[in-house]
C-alpha cells in the first residue's frame, strides 16, 4: 500500500523546506533543504551538515518529518522509519543537488514513510491519510 498520494507527493515537491524530526538522548529538528520525494513510500534526505541528528537516528531510527506552507495554511507530517547512506547512487544524486550551492553530501537519510498526519487548520487537522 501506497504511503504518499499524489496530493501529498506534489505538495513535498512544491516546498523544499522539510523539518526532520529525531529523538534520542536528546529531542532535535532540523530545517533539511536538500530533499526529494523517492516513490509513494520513501523520501530523501541530504546530510550536509547532520550530527545530532545522525546520533539520534543510530539509537533510534523511528523519525517525523514536517512540512508546512503558511501561505496556503497547508501541512503534513510523515512519520517513518529513517536508514542512512553513506555511499551509492542516493547520495550521488545528494551530491548533485548540494553542488548547486557549492556544497558536499556526507550521505542521505531514506524514510520509509509509514503514517502521512494532515497538519492543515480545520476539521481534518490530526488525519492520518
Amino acid at each position: 500500500m501506497k504511503a504518499l498520494n499524489s496530493e501529498v507527493k506534489a505538495f513535498l515537491d512544491a516546498n523544499k523546506m522539510w523539518v526532520l524530526a529525531t529523538a534520542g538522548n536528546t529531542p532535535n529538528a532540523v530545517p533539511i533543504y536538500f530533499t526529494k520525494v523517492l516513490d509513494d513510500n520513501r523520501l530523501m534526505l541530504v546530510d550536509v551538515f547532520m550530527k545530532k541528528t545522525l546520533e539520534n537516528i543510530k539509537n533510534n531510527s523511528k523519525v517525523a518529518v514536517a512540512v508546512y506552507n503558511a501561505e496556503k495554511l497547508q501541512g503534513y507530517q510523515l512519520k517513518g522509519t529513517a536508514t542512512y547512506l553513506s555511499e551509492g547512487p542516493l547520495v550521488d544524486q545528494g551530491n548533485t543537488m548540494a553542488s548547486a550551492l557549492k556544497l558536499t553530501a556526507k550521505g542521505v537519510i531514506t524514510i520509509d514513510v509509514e503514517e502521512v498526519l494532515v497538519t492543515s487548520p480545520g476539521p481534518d487537522i490530526g488525519k492520518s491519510l
